[in-house]
């Protein structure tokens, strides 16, 4: 598939934080998502050994989860192991990715953040600008903000709150497992993007596109 390649991905420091100032302005978390038109899904994974990033994206039918097709691409991650830095150290490796696809996924799931980061500029946000389709960020783990106790229960969420803004939803993908932390990337709102979440995840934690990824992707690499 073809992207807008947006900028290089040899950066230094400094060149990658003034660059993101300048770029988050563009990211638009407020245009619904349209959830049942959406035919094909696509999963993002990216995993960093001895300073070199793998991707992998993994395109599924939806809402079936039928496999249509598996990229793989690889790219220096040289910048610090930051938040602020963890889109650029993925970049290029995921560019790569997205150009071997054939197939245009309708929205692409991210094993990342979306604006839930301190930023407010995670990877699904700064390669939304590149694939200008839906993206939306997925974390295991929270980079920032603040959310209520949550029941035990499969679906239940809360507000994910910073300075008094909401950046995403805490919600709880699986009974008695720990939540996962949904945010809008680009040109995708937060209420679609937890409905679509949740409507890609049945037996696991993982939303299925984001997992099928990941599985390629160690299966690549071993």
């Amino acid at each position: 598939m073809q992207i807008r390649r947006r900028h290089d991905w040899k950066l230094t420091a400094d060149e990658a934080l003034a660059l993101e100032a300048d770029l988050r302005g563009e990211v638009d978390v407020g245009r619904k998502l349209a959830v049942d038109a959406i035919g094909l899904i696509a999963g993002v994974d990216v995993s960093i050994k001895d300073d070199e990033a793998h991707a992998t994206v993994a395109v599924l039918t939806f809402p079936d989860f039928a496999l249509v097709e598996v990229a793989h691409g690889r790219g220096p991650a040289i910048l610090p192991n930051l938040p602020n830095f963890t889109s650029f150290r993925e970049g290029a490796a995921l560019c790569e990715a997205f150009e071997r696809l054939d197939a245009e996924p309708d929205v692409f799931l991210f094993d990342g953040a979306g604006i839930a980061h301190p930023s407010r500029f995670g990877t699904a946000c700064h390669l939304g600008l590149f694939l200008e389709r839906p993206t939306i960020g997925c974390g295991k783990t929270r980079l920032c903000g603040r959310f209520a106790l949550l029941p035990e229960d499969k679906g239940a969420m809360a507000p994910l709150v910073e300075d008094g803004e909401t950046i995403g939803m805490a919600v709880r993908t699986r009974t008695r497992m720990n939540p996962m932390f949904i945010s809008p990337g680009h040109l995708a709102d937060l209420d679609g993007a937890v409905e679509l979440v949740l409507r890609c995840t049945d037996k696991y934690r993982l939303p299925e596109p984001i997992r099928v990824a990941q599985k390629a992707g160690q299966e690549q690499l071993a």
